[in-house]
C-alpha cells in the first residue's frame, strides 16, 4: 500500500517504521515525554515490544523482528509501527497491534508526536491512516491515563469513547511475605496446557460484562499456544530473565474452571513481579487463596513488590486489596471505538457528493457524428416502423372482417324466431 499523503501547509508522509527512524523517535519521546505505563497485565500471547520504553532493545533486535513480521507467525505483530514525516523529520509514531487472533479487535499501544505549530494535527492523522490501513479491525481499544488530559482529548476527538476504569496496585514483598505464611486451600490448581482453552474461554467470558466481552472479543484459540509461540515466550523470558507462571482452579461438581492466575517472575530483581488474575463472579472468596499461592511462588526469586490491575466492574477485588493495604499507583481508562464510526464517515462522505459532479465523466464531450453503424440502426428503425403499420393494418382488416361475418350469423340466428313468433301470434288470433 502506498503511503498516505496529505497536505497541510506541509507535506505530511505516514509510513511504516524503518530503521533509520529510531534515533529521531528517541529524540522525540525525550522532548515529549508521554506518561509510562509500566503496570499493563501479562496477555496470554506475545506481548509487542514498547516502542517508547523499549528503543534500546528494539535497536538490537530491530532486524529479526522485521523478518518475522514478512510472514504469518505469532511475533508477526511485535512492532507494528508508523512514523509521520514532515519535510524529512519525523514528528509523530504510533504502534497498534491485534489483541485477538482473529485481528478483529486492535489496540492502540502507544502515540507520541510533536504537537507545536504547524505540525497540529498529525496525531489524528495517523489514527485515521491505521483505521484505513487496517481494514479488518472492527474494534479499537486503548489505555490512556486519567491524567494524560491532551491524549485523552486527542482519542476523543477521534471516535474513542471509555469502556471501563482500571487501578493499578502494587503489594510491597513484606506484605508478600505475610500473605505466603498462610497455605493456600487449593485443592483442586491445575496446570494450563492447551486442552483447558474452553474452560478459559467460558471462565474469560462469564468475568466480563457483554460490551468488554463483544471489544476484546475472545475465542478459544486466544487461550491455545503453539510451538512456535511457546519457543518464542521461551527466549523471551531468557532475554528478560523473567519466568511465567499459570494455573487453574477446576471446579469438579460444575466441570468449569472458576480461578485463574498468571504471574510474570523477576529471576533478577531489577523489575517488579506483574501478574494477572481472573476469578468468576460467584466465587470471590478465591482472592486470598490465588493472592496467597502467588506470593508463595514469589519466595523462590528475589524480594519485589507484585502489581497486578483491577477494574471497576470488579468490586470485590478492588475491596481486598484495600483490605490486605495494597497501594494504588496508577488510574487509567479503557477506551474502544467501533467499527460503527467508520460507517457513520464513510456514510457522510457518500452524501457530500454530488450526482452532477458525479456524473460528469459521462457527458459528451462534442456533438455526435452519425457513423455507419448508427445509419444502419436508422434504417432498422423505420424499417421495424413501417412493419409494425402494415401489421396494424392487417390487424384492424381483420377485425372487421370478423365483426361483419358475426352481425350476419346473429342475423340469421334471430330471423327464425321471429318467425315462429309471428306464426304463434296468427294462431292465436
Amino acid at each position: 500500500m502506498k503511503p498516505l499523503t496529505r497536505q497541510n501547509k506541509s507535506q505530511v508522509v505516514i509510513r511504516p517504521l524503518e530503521y533509520r527512524d529510531l534515533e529521531a523517535i528517541k529524540n522525540l519521546c525525550r522532548e515529549t515525554p508521554e506518561v509510562q505505563h509500566n503496570h499493563r497485565d501479562v496477555t496470554f500471547n506475545l506481548s509487542p515490544i514498547s516502542l517508547s520504553q523499549k528503543l534500546p532493545q528494539i535497536s538490537r533486535w530491530y532486524w529479526p523482528i522485521k523478518l518475522l513480521s514478512l510472514f504469518p507467525n505469532p511475533c508477526k505483530y511485535l512492532l507494528t509501527s508508523y512514523v509521520a514525516e514532515v519535510d524529512g523529520q519525523i514528528k509523530g509514531a504510533i504502534q497498534v497491534s491485534p489483541s485477538n487472533r482473529t485481528r478483529s479487535s486492535w489496540r492502540v499501544e502507544g502515540i507520541v508526536t510533536e504537537e507545536t505549530g504547524t505540525n497540529r494535527g498529525i496525531g489524528s492523522q495517523l489514527l485515521r491512516y491505521c483505521f484505513e490501513k487496517i481494514w479488518e479491525a472492527r474494534t479499537w481499544l486503548l489505555e490512556v491515563n486519567v491524567n494524560d488530559k491532551e491524549t485523552m482529548a486527542l482519542y476523543r476527538q477521534n471516535g474513542f469513547q471509555p469502556l471501563a476504569q482500571i487501578t493499578y496496585w502494587t503489594i510491597t514483598p513484606q506484605k508478600l511475605q505475610e500473605l505466603a505464611l498462610s497455605q493456600p486451600n487449593l485443592p483442586n490448581l491445575l496446570p494450563i496446557s492447551n486442552a483447558d482453552a474452553q474452560l478459559l474461554y467460558q471462565l474469560d467470558t462469564v468475568s466480563m460484562p457483554p460490551l468488554v466481552r463483544q471489544v476484546f472479543d475472545r475465542h478459544i484459540p486466544d487461550f491455545q499456544t503453539s510451538f512456535v509461540s511457546s519457543l518464542m515466550e521461551g527466549v523471551r523470558q531468557w532475554v528478560n530473565h523473567t519466568e511465567l507462571v499459570s494455573g487453574y482452579v477446576f471446579e469438579p461438581q460444575r466441570k468449569a474452571a472458576i480461578g485463574y492466575f498468571q504471574v510474570q517472575l523477576c529471576r533478577d530483581g531489577t523489575q517488579p513481579h506483574i501478574a494477572q488474575l481472573t476469578v468468576h463472579p460467584a466465587y470471590t472468596w478465591l482472592y486470598p487463596e490465588l493472592l496467597s499461592q502467588m506470593a508463595t511462588l514469589a519466595q523462590d526469586f528475589p524480594h519485589q513488590s507484585l502489581q497486578l490491575a483491577s477494574i471497576d466492574y470488579q468490586p470485590e477485588r478492588e475491596a481486598y486489596l484495600e483490605k490486605i493495604k495494597a497501594q494504588q499507583i496508577e488510574h487509567s481508562l479503557l477506551m474502544s471505538r467501533s467499527v460503527w464510526h467508520k460507517l457513520r464517515e464513510s456514510k457522510s462522505v457518500i452524501s457530500d457528493l454530488q450526482f452532477s459532479e458525479v456524473l460528469q465523466g459521462l457527458q459528451p464531450v462534442r456533438k455526435p457524428v452519425p457513423s455507419r453503424s448508427s445509419l444502419l440502426k436508422i434504417m432498422q428503425n423505420n424499417h421495424g416502423k413501417s412493419s409494425n403499420s402494415q401489421n396494424k393494418t392487417n390487424n384492424n382488416y381483420y377485425w372487421e372482417a370478423t365483426s361483419e361475418q358475426v352481425n350476419s350469423a346473429s342475423e340469421l340466428s334471430i330471423s327464425p324466431n321471429s318467425q315462429s313468433g309471428e306464426e304463434d301470434d296468427n294462431g292465436k288470433i
